[in-house]
């Protein structure tokens, strides 16, 4: 091909190219639209409405005494370390038993697990009052535990309903699905002919975990941590429904401090020291996914 005709051909090309380009900026324009409106415009507006603030002469001025008042008041803060409490052991107990099941899924086959999977995923399914209120009839008081326990005469149990455990076990149930989808999916990147090599020379199953495995579930274990973290930070219904009334976590605070209190300065201000945090386990989250591009590439 002579140059007369390669400028023409390369001319077309980068206008399909530009084409291609604009198209998908035309496609991912109305996501962006809405990112932007619904939550990082709301994101700035509480931080500035937390910030500049009416006066006692009714003129606006920077003020922190939300803030302080925050991190001064015992019961906001020991509201917060219940937050961080029960999404550090939520946290833990989920990576301690999705971990186990996932790698049962992914090395097992057969109509067992099958069963295993159908089971670990069916929370998934279940509304969070229909579990609540399911824990509450099967571990509350009076419930069917107790009557069972009662019928070979045993003692009560000591429930954990309005007690900080009684969110833990629901959110970790509710929670469970998503953890145990993840972690298999981490676990499909681990090769098959790399586990029988090393079953070859010797290598046992601990081995084989801590040398073959669990190197390449790092980034699996990351995002599906930042996950769950998210998710029970922020979480309102099952601690709102099974968790003591005093203190709380940072969701149903909220909520009572804007509806019950009718204050909503100090609960805009809870807000966002609950995305702060949110914020943190978030870097870790977008940090991982661009190393792992880097990778890839």
């Amino acid at each position: 091909m002579s140059a007369a005709d390669a400028a023409p051909a390369a001319l077309s090309r980068h206008r399909f190219i530009n084409r291609g380009s604009s198209i998908g900026l035309l496609l991912v324009a109305l996501p962006v639209f809405l990112l932007a409106w619904l939550i990082i415009f709301p994101i700035f507006s509480a931080v500035v409405g937390t910030i500049l603030v009416r006066g006692p002469d009714g003129a606006t001025e920077v003020s922190l005494a939300s803030y302080r008042f925050f991190f001064t008041d015992g019961y906001s803060l020991g509201n917060l370390w219940l937050t961080l409490w029960t999404t550090a052991v939520c946290g833990v107990l989920l990576l301690a038993i999705g971990l186990p099941i996932a790698l049962y899924l992914r090395f097992s086959q057969g109509r067992l697990a099958a069963y295993v999977q159908a089971l670990a995923i069916f929370p998934m399914f279940v509304p969070s009052i229909i579990l609540a209120y399911a824990l509450i009839r099967t571990i509350g008081p009076n419930g069917t535990v107790d009557l069972l326990l009662n019928a070979v005469g045993l003692p009560k149990l000591r429930t954990p309903y309005l007690t900080p455990w009684g969110p833990v076990i629901g959110l970790v149930w509710d929670n469970l699905p998503l953890t145990v989808l993840m972690l298999t999916a981490g676990l499909s990147s681990v090769s098959n002919s790399a586990i029988e090599a090393a079953r070859d020379v010797g290598a046992r199953p601990l081995r084989v975990f801590v040398s073959i495995i669990l190197p390449r579930m790092g980034n699996s274990l990351l995002v599906t941590a930042s996950f769950a973290v998210l998710g029970i930070f922020s979480a309102f219904t099952l601690p709102y429904v099974l968790g003591p009334a005093s203190p709380e976590m940072m969701g149903p605070f909220m909520q009572r401090t804007f509806a019950d209190m009718n204050d909503p300065l100090n609960a805009m201000t809870q807000a966002v020291i609950t995305f702060g945090f949110c914020l943190l386990f978030g870097i870790f989250y977008v940090r991982s996914i661009a190393k792992n591009r880097e990778a890839r590439a």
